[in-house]
């Protein structure tokens, strides 16, 4: 079946689109929009499939001008050809319309065969030039792939009869591409365009192809060579340049002249002492000066027929102390700032003819320029449909950011799922983005995103999402895009949000359950302790005064021996009701171990109708049986300001209490000092 081509209709008047659309749709098919944004929705996601644009100049939101102005932007306006539909007839504004790109201007009333036959010629036209330009690309492309692959094989067969792993050109080139990079980022001094990087990352691979008329029994010795097969060894540099130079096409590709300075001076050395001409400092081209780094290192860190491997720290140390030549100390630099990043690719990297980094970089600029061809467009539209359908089947709500057209894009399972459109514009502003995601906590995802570097691209934090009439825990996974990873651009954020609510409800019960006492709902004591310990330390320096009240049920053993510890555990868990309620929300209540209970409160003028109020809520009546309690109290900082000062000191005036009849409180003074107390000091162990 033949694909058909897709045409956006942009006009806020539906009576308009619908005329349109019955005079177009047997041949076309068509997406519309009733205002300007609607259309740089509609753009912004399928600007590669849409073959004509028909705008209306007056539209709400976004008139035809801007969105024509935003195609420009976004370099859109370069393949999709615009027809502008208008009634105005000024030619200050047909004029407008033409300088912003529209390539024809049809008025309003329609005239049916008028606008079916513009629309024709002008998509013709512009299918002829497409292809036109796709042929061209696809005859560069299979040059550039022929070349590769002969590189690659010629590369293999050094490899080959050197004995080494497979492993040595992949790894040069990489290390070749990440020291350009790291070196174009610290200085402006050397011609390294992204296009020169990846030239001379090519070239690269042919830095020992004149080890192919070396003899195998001087590349493959085991031993040390002797002096005479060092100097033989020694020639394969001018014998690989010779080769390249040979070539019929040496003079015109760029590849194979880079290729032949590298062969000859990668084992030219920064000082002067390399071979085989003794060049110095810059004299030696600087594809060569870093070919030259990353063949030493990789010769440190491969086992080789006459070496175990190196570790990778060896290596570095020995470079940096001069033990395999001089470099330039900015490559050294480039060498220390990428250490991380050039270990994390050198793992990571497929040996494959093509990886999917270069597969991602290839496609990205191919997509940008807009020279794809339909065999290329309908392996996207596959990987396409292939996203949407895993998208839908792993629940994830996945999204995607475009910076320069200020749209978010929502998959489309996750739209629904969150009760959103699957295109929100200006997403900062629209508050039923942020009726799902809290403001402050996109804010904080925007912060952590605008803090990530290359080295650590990928971001992670939790957020409590409203979905449905419910807040629903989420883990967002997200990486910021830039222009060639050089950070100097943002271009947009890829993420996804993926469901965490039953592993963060699980998380949030064995929390509970570390920091609750389960019988009675109170503070356990390790927590409470933890709580106390950071009033304390945070309040007393700045002259806050604070309360600490220590009590136990009376006569609770025989109570407990007499009806049962069930009776008991009912009376434990109406206390600590009446505490709750007895105490302000600042205070800190908790049971400490079997009848003892703990609160800690901060206090401004004076203390005695406060713990009043606590004692009189601690004595209850149960089924009939009223229960008293005996407590002691601390005071901060007169009694101390350490934790275990208070405790022990509201432990005493306890004991005193016992002593004196038990029923009442009393508050430490200095004839306690030399009572003792029934509880052991505190400990920092596990809470009861």
């Amino acid at each position: 079946m033949k694909r058909r081509n897709k045409i956006l209709i942009a006009d806020d008047s539906e009576i308009n689109r619908s005329l349109l659309a019955d005079m177009l749709s047997k041949e076309y098919d068509l997406l519309e929009a009733g205002n300007g944004l609607e259309a740089m929705a509609h753009l912004n996601r399928y600007h590669h499939d849409i073959s004509l644009v028909l705008l209306d100049i007056v539209m709400p939101k976004m008139d035809g001008f801007e969105v024509l102005s935003a195609m420009n932007k976004n370099k859109w306006i370069d393949d999709v050809p615009v027809i502008i539909i208008s009634a105005e007839t000024s030619s200050t504004y047909i004029d407008h319309a033409y300088d912003l790109g529209a390539v024809e201007y049809i008025n309003r009333p329609f005239d049916e065969k008028t606008v079916q036959r513009r629309v024709q010629n002008t998509i013709m036209l512009y299918a002829k030039q497409k292809l036109l330009q796709n042929m061209v690309m696809e005859q560069m492309l299979e040059k550039e792939k022929n070349s590769r692959v002969m590189v690659d094989i010629l590369s293999h067969i050094v490899e080959f009869r050197n004995g080494e792993s497979g492993l040595h050109v992949m790894h040069i080139r990489v290390m070749t591409e990440v020291l350009l990079k790291q070196l174009a980022k610290m200085t402006k001094k050397y011609d390294l365009s992204p296009e020169n990087i990846t030239l001379i990352t090519n070239a690269s691979a042919l830095h020992d192809i004149g080890k192919i008329s070396i003899p195998e029994q001087i590349l493959n010795k085991s031993g040390r060579l002797t002096a005479e097969e060092f100097e033989v060894m020694k020639t394969h540099s001018v014998i690989g340049a010779q080769i390249l130079e040979n070539t019929p096409y040496h003079q015109k590709e760029a590849l194979l002249k880079t290729a032949r300075d590298i062969c000859l001076w990668h084992h030219e050395r920064y000082d002067g002492r390399g071979y085989p001409d003794g060049l110095k400092g810059e004299e030696i081209p600087i594809a060569a000066q870093v070919v030259s780094l990353a063949d030493v290192y990789d010769a440190l860190t491969s086992k080789r027929v006459y070496k175990d491997a190196y570790t990778h720290e060896t290596a570095m140390q020995m470079i940096f102390a001069g033990e395999c030549g001089v470099f330039n100390p900015l490559l050294l630099d480039c060498l220390k700032a990428a250490e991380q990043h050039l270990k994390k690719e050198l793992k990571t990297r497929s040996v494959e003819d093509i990886s999917m980094e270069e597969v991602k970089s290839l496609s990205k600029a191919l997509i940008q320029r807009g020279n794809v061809s339909g065999r290329t467009l309908a392996l996207l539209e596959q990987e396409r449909t292939k996203y949407h359908f895993f998208a839908s089947m792993s629940k994830e709500i996945q999204f995607e950011y475009v910076y320069q057209s200020d749209i978010l894009t929502i998959s489309e399972w996750g739209a629904a799922e969150l009760g959103l459109t699957e295109t929100i514009a200006h997403p900062q502003r629209d508050p039923e983005l942020f009726a799902v995601f809290d403001k402050q906590d996109f804010l904080d995802l925007k912060n952590k995103l605008l803090q990530a570097t290359v080295e650590r691209p990928v971001i992670t934090s939790v957020y409590s999402l409203h979905v449905k009439g419910r807040q629903h825990w989420f883990k967002a996974v997200a990486r910021p895009l830039w222009v060639r990873e050089d950070m100097d651009e943002l271009t947009g954020v890829i993420g996804k949000f993926i469901d965490i609510h039953e592993e963060q409800t699980e998380l949030d019960k064995y929390r509970i359950m570390a920091q609750y006492d389960s019988l009675s709902g109170l503070y356990n004591r390790s927590y409470a302790f933890d709580l106390i310990q950071k009033m304390l330390e945070e309040g007393v320096q700045t002259g806050r005064m604070f309360a600490f009240l220590l009590f136990d049920l009376d006569f609770f053993k025989q109570a407990n021996d007499l009806y049962g510890h069930m009776f008991g555990d009912r009376v434990l868990q109406d206390v600590a009701k009446q505490l709750k309620k007895g105490i302000r929300k600042s205070d800190i209540v908790a049971r400490i171990g079997g009848d003892e209970f703990l609160v800690f409160m901060e206090y401004t003028k004076e203390i005695r109708p406060l713990v009043e109020r606590v004692y009189h809520a601690a004595c209850v009546q149960y089924s009939g049986i009223e229960t008293s309690i005996s407590m002691g109290v601390s005071l901060a900082p007169e009694n101390g300001s350490k934790l275990e000062e208070l405790f022990y000191h509201a432990d005493q005036a306890l004991y005193s209490v016992k002593q004196n009849g038990k029923g009442h409180y009393r508050f430490y003074d200095s004839s306690m000092k030399h009572l003792l107390s029934d509880i052991p000091l505190i400990h920092t162990g596990d809470g009861e």
